[in-house]
Formats: structure tokens, sequence, C-alpha cells
């Protein structure tokens, strides 16, 4: 038994069951960057959890554990929050990998000290940082990856059915090896304009060398930030491809967690 009993029979125990489907998908929605932002109120994320755990009950035979405020019960309430926190945190990799890019260009470009606060997580990132994730963001609801991340979610309780399955510490290496891929991402994208920016350093470099009366300050600066946009407009559909392979990577990586284990 469920432990708690309010006297409502079979509409009771539809309510607990919808309460422990919404701990997977709310957990989930948190460690999501784009549902789990400090600016989306926290009962737009509980409306948009239980209206998932509504479909999810429709659709799936997910039941509660019997004794759900046991020990045992307990541990699979954990077991289902661990799932949702990994496949938010998936996502969450992805969307780092444009604020670490605009970091390496911002501090080539000498624009590091323009920061705004992110609404994401709350904290100050680049000015720049916000434009690629501005962009990632519109690229990630235009093509619909937040429908198919919602279904991997929904998809989960197959592959992780409450009590039958666990999050093993595989999956859990393997959202950490995704890092790389973050990592790597973050290179490709920094990577044209971090090596105009260096060009354009050596140029300033040289032309002070030469003539010791020119600033190197006064020349650098404005040669590096002008050279930084006119790189960023010139490689406007590299950046635009590489975040829309970024989305895919991103509901990619989350399909990986998802797909069952054989043997």
């Amino acid at each position: 038994m469920i432990a708690l009993h309010f006297g409502f029979g079979a509409l009771e125990g539809e309510f607990w069951r919808l309460l422990f489907v919404m701990t997977r998908i709310g957990a989930a929605l948190l460690a999501a960057p784009l549902f789990g932002a400090a600016a989306v109120p926290m009962q737009l994320r509980v409306s948009l959890a239980g209206a998932v755990a509504v479909m999810v009950c429709a659709w799936t035979p997910v039941a509660a554990p019997p004794a759900l405020f046991s020990l045992s019960g307990l541990l699979i309430t954990a077991n289902e929050i661990l799932i949702g926190l990994a496949l938010g945190f998936v996502l969450q990799w992805s969307f780092a990998a444009p604020l670490i890019a605009a970091e390496l260009i911002g501090g080539s470009m000498g624009m590091s000290i323009a920061t705004a606060a992110d609404p994401v997580s709350g904290a100050h990132s680049p000015a720049l940082g916000q434009y690629f994730s501005v962009l990632l963001t519109v690229m990630f609801f235009g093509l619909g990856a937040h429908l198919n991340w919602l279904a991997l979610v929904t998809e989960s309780y197959r592959a992780f059915p409450p009590g039958a399955a666990w999050f093993t510490p595989e999956r859990m290496l393997l959202v950490a090896s995704f890092g790389a891929q973050m990592l790597a991402t973050a290179v490709t994208i920094a990577l044209p304009v971090a090596l105009l920016l260096l060009l354009v350093q050596v140029m300033t470099g040289v032309i002070s060398r030469s003539a010791p009366s020119l600033n190197l300050f006064a020349l650098g600066l404005p040669a590096g930030v002008l050279a930084g946009l006119a790189a960023l407009i010139v490689t406007a559909p590299l950046l635009t491809d590489r975040l829309t392979e970024l989305s895919a990577t991103a509901v990619a990586q989350a399909a990986q967690i998802v797909v069952p284990t054989h043997g």
C-alpha cells in the first residue's frame, strides 16, 4: 500500500501514480537548460510536468511502488530522479558549448569584460555567449528538438521501467563522456574566428614593433573588435550549421542514454 490514505479509493491510487510519474519528468525539466531556467516560473514547470505525466500514464502501464514511502519505494523514487536529471543534464552539455566558444572568442577580441546576466543560470556570462545561446535556443525550438527530447523522456519509461531497471554506473560514465564532445564542438565553433583574431594580433604586434611610437593598446583593441565582428559576420552560415548539428547532437546523446542495454 502507499501508506497514506485519504478515503478516495481508486482515484487516490491514480493520484499517487501521477505524482510518482511526475518525479522523473520534473527532474528532467529541472535539469534541462531551457525548461529549468531561472526565468521560468515554478508553476509552469509543475504544470508542464503534470501534462506530460498525464500522457505517460495514459500511454504506458507505469505503476507506483506498492509501498511508496518505504525504504524500497524511496530508493525507486531516487532512481527516478537520477534518470530525469541525467536526461536533462545531457542538454546542459550541449548548451554549454556555445558559452565556452564565446569565452574563447571574447577573450581574443578583448570583450571578456562585456558580461550580461544569463537568464538560464542566473550567473554572468559574456555578451557574445548570450548571442550564441539565443541562436541555439531558436534553432533548438525551430527544429522541434524539444519535442523529440520530451518523446525520449516518455520513452525512458520503457527503457527504465520503475523498479525493474536501474541507472547503472555505465550510464553515468556515458553522460560524463559527452563532455569531451562538448569541448570539441566548442573549439570547432570558435576556431575560425579565433584563428583570424590571432593573425590580427600578430600583425598588430609586428606593426607596433616596427613603429614603437604607435600605442599597442590603442591600436590592438579596436582592430581586434572590428576583426572579430567581421569574422562573426563572415562565419555566420558556418555558425548556423554548427548550431543545427549541436541541436541534433543533444537529442542524439539523450537517445543513447534511453537505448536499453542488452545482455
